[in-house]
């Protein structure tokens, strides 16, 4: 077991936990953070998407000994009150239906809108082909996207 010094959410975090324990279980497990969801456990359907120093990362196949000293941020850092232009324009296009998979997703989009804010839809299907929804609320994920790029 080794201790770790995050900095998850803009606040300082200590957790002691085995090196090769994925931030996904850290987060979860350790410090009761829900929103983050784990979807396959192999980095393949998005549910577990944060971010590491702005960049979106499957947190299920990170291990918490490769996190170093980036900035975490999970779904519940993005906005404190939710008004983060995507959760807004997820509600305007009525994006969720079962919501599992929307932490990911919205995830997944900011880092996206961070390094392209005017993104074409082309460029959006791109990015979050690797994002799983059983509902298959894929249309609606992409106009939220193209909304929330145009605040």
């Amino acid at each position: 077991m080794e201790t770790y010094n995050l900095h998850i959410n803009g606040k300082k975090q200590e957790v002691t936990a085995p090196e090769d324990m994925p931030l996904l279980w850290v987060l979860r497990d350790l410090l009761q953070l829900k929103g983050t969801k784990f979807g396959c456990g192999q980095a393949l359907c998005g549910a577990c998407t944060v971010h590491l120093d702005d960049i979106a990362v499957r947190s299920c196949s990170l291990p918490i000994s490769e996190v170093g000293n980036g900035k975490i941020t999970t779904i519940e850092g993005l906005s404190k009150e939710g008004t983060h232009p995507l959760q807004e324009a997820w509600v305007e296009n009525v994006v969720p239906q079962c919501g599992y998979c929307q932490g990911g997703q919205i995830m997944s989009a900011a880092a996206l809108l961070k390094q392209n804010p005017s993104p074409t839809e082309e460029e959006i299907e791109s990015v979050m082909q690797g994002n799983l929804c059983r509902c298959g609320t894929y249309n609606r994920i992409k106009e939220a996207i193209l909304t929330a790029s145009k605040h």
